[in-house]
């Protein structure tokens, strides 16, 4: 059983993509380094995957769900974060009403930070495939006040990354993830 974390690796072309997707394939990246530099092992394996070709319509995640939606009962969710590493407020969650009450349940845990809120519908490209298909997924949710000023321009560059921002999103990203791969159950669909 799978609880996948991802983001893209491609960029637009005339930025770096530090923001539009590198922040989201670094939340991911942490996310499963911070849960094996603690020494936690969850119940199901945890999988990151860095999409490319999202830019160009989605390709690399077409490619992934045909070589494994043949499992796709093993999966429990499907995580993207393709929306900047601003400071983030909460989870876009598609899935069934049982499976939305125990992520709000999860984002509880994340109160001392402030980030709980659990929002209508994710988003995302590369996980589209698998939520239509009845998989439970999820997004980041952060402030998008100057997502535009940046997206896709020569201005996505490390320069637009904060630290603790990122560090932020990574939180949301680590917790969510080990928490539902940690579960008795998967999450109902």
């Amino acid at each position: 059983q799978i609880v996948l974390v991802s983001g893209h690796l491609d960029s637009w072309d005339v930025g770096q993509g530090a923001m539009d997707d590198g922040g989201g394939a670094f939340i991911s990246w942490e996310a499963l380094s911070l849960i094996k530099d603690l020494g936690l092992r969850p119940k199901r394996t945890l999988r990151l995957v860095l999409w490319t070709a999202e830019e160009q319509g989605g390709i690399g995640a077409e490619q992934y769900y045909q070589l494994h939606k043949e499992n796709i009962s093993n999966f429990d969710i499907v995580m993207e974060s393709d929306e900047g590493t601003f400071k983030p407020s909460g989870l876009g969650f598609t899935g069934s009403a049982k499976a939305r009450d125990i992520v709000k349940e999860v984002m509880t845990l994340l109160q001392p930070i402030n980030v709980t809120d659990v929002y209508d519908d994710a988003d995302g490209t590369d996980i589209n495939y698998w939520m239509r298909d009845g998989v439970p997924g999820a997004s980041l949710h952060d402030d998008l006040s100057k997502y535009f000023w940046f997206h896709h321009s020569q201005g996505d560059t490390m320069t637009v990354q904060d630290p603790n921002q990122m560090n932020l999103c990574a939180a949301v990203w680590t917790v969510v993830s080990y928490v539902i791969a940690d579960m008795e159950e998967m999450l109902p669909r």
